[in-house]
């Protein structure tokens, strides 16, 4: 279980440096153009999505391992592939073919400020679901206390 949760930790700051790289290219020495292009949001959107991964992973291994999953914890997986979805729909939507900013022969398409609010919020949905799926996990003292229901319990200090 451990080598899941370090492995997970690692990947999840590896998403983060990926995250930072697409945002900020001067970090890595890269060139800085105006604009926010294609490259950055697909650079954006790896990091984001091995930072969901690992959340997804750690939440798993280190409070869940060997529980069954539930109703709750399946929709905040579902909401948080939804979630990178809508983010990869919003941020590529000029090279999809539905942005404002179409490519021609002179100009290389840009994330306008609708579709980077709708990148965002994508990436919002998609941080929302691993909450739901941490929240909505099992827990283990409900499965203990069905058990000690049926054992006698000591008496406590008033002999009851």
């Amino acid at each position: 279980m451990e080598r899941h949760v370090e492995v997970s930790i690692t990947v999840g700051a590896l998403g983060v440096i990926i995250t930072l790289m697409g945002l900020f290219p001067g970090i890595a020495g890269l060139e800085v153009t105006p604009g926010i292009g294609v490259l950055q949001v697909l650079v954006i959107l790896l990091g984001f999505s091995l930072m969901c991964i690992a959340a997804y992973v750690f939440a798993r291994q280190a409070f869940f391992a060997g529980l069954p999953t539930t109703l709750g914890q399946d929709i905040g997986v579902r909401l948080t592939l939804t979630g990178l979805l809508f983010a990869a729909a919003a941020g590529l939507a000029d090279v999809l073919g539905f942005g404002s900013h179409m490519p021609t022969a002179t100009t290389r398409p840009l994330l306008g400020t609708w579709q980077a609010i709708a990148f965002i919020g994508g990436f919002l949905i998609a941080s929302s679901g691993i909450v739901l799926y941490t929240l909505m996990g099992p827990s283990r003292s409900d499965d203990d206390d069905s058990d000690d229901n049926n054992s006698p319990r000591p008496p406590d200090s008033l002999g009851r």
